[in-house]
């Protein structure tokens, strides 16, 4: 009988977990930036170079790893270590968004880069990873006053992100559609449209 714990626990020992899931995470994100954006030149049909794509992430992902698994970042500067710290809370905040999609879907509302909800789910999104990361990274250890403990306890980071889950769901299927058309030109509509 296979004990998939064990098999964790093996691959974890084998530096699985530390090393090759942060190499595979930065490779695939630097090469798909890289193949949309066409940063090395196009080939003869127009498509991008993949050979050097592929030679540059590759460089960049085992540059992001090797130093790690070496021990030569600075105690509290280890990329991977912050990457690490900073998956689970986006990855919850990710599953908290989809969720409020998908109950949004079923009441028959999307929201959108014309929507004022779609800006603020937008503005919300970025600021809550920005916030996610600079906690991993121990950049408001020192900023953060004492009796603000709390905020870092995961339990009650779940218990907010539900509660405003639950929140904007609400909000957002009770609210009372009016036309808006001043809202159309306004600068956060704006702003979306040019970054679709």
């Amino acid at each position: 009988m296979v004990d998939f714990r064990t098999i964790i626990y093996d691959l974890e020992n084998m530096g699985f977990w530390s090393v090759v899931l942060p190499f595979l995470l930065v490779f695939t994100i630097i090469f798909a930036i890289l193949q949309k954006s066409y940063i090395l030149g196009k080939d003869k049909n127009g498509n991008p170079r993949k050979n050097f794509n592929v030679t540059v992430a590759l460089i960049l992902g085992l540059a992001f790893v090797v130093p790690s698994v070496l021990g030569r970042y600075p105690p509290n500067a280890d990329p991977v270590l912050i990457v690490a710290n900073a998956l689970p809370g986006v990855s919850l905040l990710a599953i908290a968004i989809i969720s409020v999609l998908l109950l949004l879907g079923i009441f028959g509302k999307t929201p959108n880069a014309d929507d004022k909800v779609g800006g603020i789910i937008a503005i919300f999104i970025v600021l809550a990873v920005a916030i996610i990361f600079a906690i991993s990274a121990g950049w408001f250890v020192t900023t953060l006053p004492s009796w603000l403990w709390f905020l870092y306890d995961r339990q009650f980071q779940s218990l907010i992100v539900t509660i405003l889950v639950f929140g904007l769901v609400i909000w957002f299927i009770t609210k009372e559609d009016k036309p808006n058309k001043d809202d159309k030109d306004s600068m956060l509509n704006k702003l979306l449209k040019d970054i679709k």
